[in-house]
């Protein structure tokens, strides 16, 4: 392996570690949010359980999410510097204004919805919930807008004397055509996640007799998760389908990929669900096909053409041309690995298929007070945040893969990035120590949230209600768990 490859791998596996916590984290920012209103509505005590309980997981997953990110970005600069130089000027902007501006709103209510149990009035601590779930939605849109100009550059100018790209439009980034759809998908994967996530962990603890007393809680818990997997799951299948259209309209070749399409289809391109193909994924040997439906998922019309592999890398050579940075370069370089990007994107999609299914299953199971089996509900309940973490995962493996060998897709090959003065061993060293230390806090993540969540929700303790201005202000702060 040479230090390109090194450098891919160990981006590849902090990105997908990382966001393994980005979803939950934004997700469940809404559900305690919407779990604390429903109980200064109503003054329901489970409601207040619930979020204190859930408000509890989320902190542990907070903490380890931000961790895992701030070593990120360090990345740019020390394993991809020529990336880093390069399109500098057009990152500057979304990820400066997404730490000064989104990560400090996060940060600054988090902190007060955490201390602020005893100070603040209800109805204004649980807005500070939202507050932090307005700020992850910030967050989110800036960091999304700039992979987005990875996917599709715009708003930009090319400067040969510097062979820099240089942001001329920062509104064209911001509401890049990608940018419109990539967002709301991963919003509503991020809904589905935590959705699933409510469901399972309320699942669990509704099948253990330590928390009989609190089934009725539980159970509610369960359908409120069903219920925002669901809207959350249709959410996902719409926007991605709007998704797909652009995705074939800026990349085509990674919606060819994504079906393994080697040859043009001027209409009716039928969508495999599962095919057996030779290793190196160009020859079917069999395959189970929905007709006309790939058509649809790329262009909305049943009748519509979707390019193939082969004329797509022969545009490419035409129009790019070998790569001057790299004399290795080749016209079979322009594909991306299709074994991968074929199944992660079935993979996605279906994942987040059985998890909105089982959603739906589980809230007609338990509709009018029913319950269903005990282990049944425990089995279906525990695999669906499981299936909506990794659809996640394998939608950015997607994402990312497929837009191979472009770093910037048009303007910078993944191997014209990386940093020429780091070294093998370096770049290897990295790679062992990143991955151990990942490794030692999923070790830590998984412990905390298992003990946390084997304890149930605490047993109610009513807050104080404190009228506006009526804080003891000389009182110190206490930290609610």
């Amino acid at each position: 392996m040479d230090v390109l490859d090194i450098a891919r791998w160990q981006f590849g596996i902090i990105t997908v570690y990382h966001f393994l916590f980005v979803p939950l984290t934004i997700g469940l920012t809404a559900v305690i949010a919407g779990l604390e209103t429903a109980w200064v509505r109503t003054g329901k005590e489970d409601y207040l359980r619930l979020t204190k309980f859930f408000g509890k997981l989320f902190l542990i997953n907070f903490a380890i999410g931000v961790v895992t990110g701030i070593v990120q970005e360090f990345q740019f600069g020390m394993n991809w510097s020529d990336y880093s130089r390069f399109v500098g000027d057009v990152f500057g902007a979304p990820l400066a204004v997404e730490g000064l501006l989104a990560f400090f709103l996060e940060s600054t209510f988090l902190g007060l919805w955490i201390f602020g149990w005893d100070k603040l009035p209800r109805g204004l601590h649980a807005g500070c919930m939202w507050l932090v779930h307005l700020g992850t939605l910030a967050s989110s849109w800036f960091i999304l807008a700039a992979n987005s100009w990875m996917q599709h550059p715009v708003g930009y100018r090319f400067n040969p004397e510097t062979d820099r790209a240089e942001l001329i439009d920062f509104w064209a980034v911001m509401f890049n055509k990608v940018q419109l759809v990539t967002f709301p998908h991963v919003i509503f994967a991020a809904y589905m996640t935590a959705g699933t996530f409510l469901l399972g962990v309320s699942a669990y603890l509704y099948m253990k007799r330590k928390h009989e007393a609190d089934r009725p809680m539980y159970h509610r818990a369960i359908r409120i998760g069903a219920v925002v997997t669901l809207l959350a799951g249709i959410g996902v299948g719409v926007t991605g389908d709007l998704q797909g259209k652009v995705m074939t309209e800026v990349q085509p070749m990674k919606m060819a990929a994504a079906e393994g399409l080697y040859e043009t289809s001027e209409s009716c391109a039928p969508f495999s669900v599962f095919t057996i193909g030779t290793p190196d994924g160009k020859e079917e040997k069999f395959a189970v096909t929905v007709p006309c439906l790939l058509s649809f998922l790329g262009t909305g019309s049943f009748d519509g053409t979707v390019e193939g592999i082969n004329p797509l890398r022969e545009q490419y050579v035409e129009e790019f041309g070998d790569d001057p940075t790299s004399k290795a370069f080749t016209e079979g370089d322009y594909t991306p690995v299709i074994p991968v990007t074929y199944w992660s994107f079935r993979f996605m999609m279906g994942l987040g298929f059985f998890a909105a299914a089982g959603a739906a299953l589980i809230l007609w199971l338990t509709r009018g007070g029913r319950t269903p089996g005990v282990r049944w509900l425990g089995t279906l309940g525990l695999s669906l945040p499981i299936a909506t973490t990794l659809a996640s995962s394998w939608g950015w493996i997607f994402t990312e893969m497929g837009r191979q060998p472009w770093v910037v897709f048009g303007l910078m090959t993944t191997e014209s990035g990386v940093s020429p003065g780091v070294s093998t061993f370096e770049a290897a060293t990295s790679l062992i120590v990143l991955t151990s230390l990942y490794a030692l806090l999923a070790v830590v993540e998984i412990k905390l949230l298992v003990t946390y969540i084997r304890k149930g929700a605490d047993p109610f303790v009513e807050p104080p209600d404190v009228p506006v201005g009526g804080a003891d202000d000389d009182r110190p702060l206490t930290f609610a768990y």
